[in-house]
């Protein structure tokens, strides 16, 4: 059982609510392969499982009060295929810590292969190599029967080349989760700190997210369904026009939304399918074919395995396959 402590609540929501005022205007940021999904299900719903109630370690490097929800001494591998020569992949560890606590370990990383290093005049002189990765350490504690709070603290690195940059960050989350209406809330504030050795001479700014979604289950149905509300402290003028320039006042809204669905087929599988509405913009923007937003996938969950696998498409020129495991040892 959940058991109350409202203290830390209230300051769990102050400092979540309170960092809407750290976002910055405008869309250019550094480490914005944070945005990219750690696990499949999360992958096959759109890429926004902010408020998903499974026992997933890999979630809590999305939203860190999901650790509540996962088995002691769990630790889930996730892989997936990016761009051409491009891969991304994360592990993720939870042990409880006493009645009410959980906390977890992990590592998200991005290599971009290698690539050629040229002059201005097109000469290659060699081949330099790029990557992205993040090591966080998370906390999350029971407050209440019903609600979980939990603390991320993330180490950022990324190189390209000669050039490096080191960056430090706190994601910040809270959950909702009643089994019996199978209903679960979740408010996430992600990406809040910034860079401490700079690639240049300025500073950057780090992809700030504020994230607020719910997941139900229908009532005597096989179907749950969840809806996620993404960056919303950036409301973009240029979200009003398409690329031919017509006004679009619904885009406001819509570039917004990550729609998924599960169909339960039993405890042990399910089969997934979501709809990404600013990806699917933004790849329809870019010439990218029929299928831009949509995602789909499937898992199957034994006693202490767990597998899942989705489709993705987050580049005009390629498809991504996710695949994680799970083991409870």
């Amino acid at each position: 059982m959940r058991l109350p402590c409202p203290d830390i609540f209230c300051l769990l929501l102050a400092c979540a609510c309170a960092t809407t005022v750290l976002a910055q205007e405008g869309s250019t940021s550094v480490y914005d392969f944070l945005r990219l999904p750690t696990s499949a299900h999360a992958s096959a719903l759109g890429g926004a499982g902010i408020a998903l109630p499974d026992d997933d370690a890999s979630l809590f490097l999305q939203n860190p009060s999901l650790l509540s929800n996962v088995s002691d001494r769990s630790l889930a591998v996730s892989y997936m295929s990016y761009m051409q020569g491009c891969h991304a992949g994360s592990a993720a560890w939870a042990q409880a810590a006493g009645a009410r606590g959980t906390w977890g370990v992990g590592v998200h990383y991005v290599g971009y292969g290698s690539m050629a290093e040229t002059f201005a005049d097109g000469s290659v002189t060699g081949t330099f190599s790029a990557a992205d990765m993040a090591v966080a350490g998370s906390y999350a504690y029971t407050l209440s029967e019903h609600v979980a709070g939990g603390v991320t603290g993330k180490v950022l690195y990324s190189h390209y080349g000669a050039y490096s940059s080191v960056a430090l960050a706190v994601d910040l989350g809270l959950n909702y989760y009643d089994p019996e209406r199978e209903l679960s809330v979740s408010l996430v504030a992600a990406n809040i700190g910034g860079q401490v050795k700079t690639f240049a001479d300025s500073h950057e700014a780090l992809p700030f997210d504020l994230r607020a979604g719910f997941t139900k289950r229908l009532e005597g149905a096989p179907f749950r369904f969840s809806v996620t509300m993404t960056d919303l402290t950036r409301w973009r003028a240029a979200d009003f026009y398409s690329p031919e320039g017509k006004m679009h006042a619904g885009r406001l809204l819509t570039n917004h939304i990550v729609l998924g669905a599960d169909v339960l087929f039993s405890d042990s599988f399910h089969a997934s399918v979501g709809y990404n509405l600013r990806r699917a913009y933004e790849l329809q923007a870019a010439g990218a074919a029929h299928g831009a937003g949509l995602t789909i996938g499937a898992g199957l969950s034994l006693k202490r395995f767990q597998v899942s696998v989705a489709y993705a498409k987050y580049h005009v020129s390629a498809s991504s396959l996710m695949l994680t495991v799970q083991v409870s040892l």
